[in-house]
């Protein structure tokens, strides 16, 4: 399996997903964006904004994810924001022609509490951090819709500690796996 932590920036899935590998020792955390850093620094000769833009990266995350899974005998966890519905229709493709069931959970915060959240994050640099991830809150109130619907699972960390929102991905997902017994 892999349990897909999805959400916008700052929504405290990089934190959810350190606890979530805590509690599930069956599960490794695999970052996503090693494959978009790796075709970023190959195929710097071309236009792109983002690597998920970059068709190469919605086809070889799938095959790359069941590679890894099935070399660690793991189910893995990744973080990655997909705010596009046809590049997560994309990847769910993908992922259905491989041997791993994809959990699909959302991490929703309010905009207010996100806002507020990112501006008290001293770690961000205020002009690439901070105001990119602000900037992103509308792009993801207008996919929230679709997000939900193609969630597993929506959990509003608004006001949930990450520890809170791992437990209960942790017992979602061993509901899930209980259920492929």
């Amino acid at each position: 399996m892999i349990i897909w932590l999805n959400g916008t920036f700052g929504a405290g899935k990089s934190t959810t997903a350190r606890e979530l590998a805590r509690q599930l020792p069956s599960a490794r955390h695999f970052d996503a964006e090693v494959v978009g850093g790796l075709l970023m620094a190959t195929l710097g000769d071309y236009e792109f904004a983002d690597f998920q833009d970059l068709p190469p990266w919605r086809v070889l995350l799938p095959i790359v994810t069941e590679q890894l899974a099935s070399f660690t005998g793991q189910h893995l966890i990744t973080v990655q924001t997909v705010l596009r519905e046809d590049y997560w229709r994309e990847l769910a493709d993908g992922f259905s022609r491989t041997s791993l069931d994809i959990f699909h959970v959302l991490l929703h915060v309010d905009p207010d509490v996100l806002a507020a959240r990112i501006r008290a994050d001293t770690t961000l640099p205020v002009v690439s951090g901070t105001h990119w991830r602000l900037d992103h809150i509308t792009a993801y109130e207008k996919a929230r819709p679709w997000l939900e619907a193609a969630a597993d699972l929506v959990v509003d960390t608004s006001h949930m500690p990450a520890s809170d929102a791992a437990a209960r991905i942790a017992e979602a997902a061993r509901q899930r796996l209980a259920g492929f017994a």
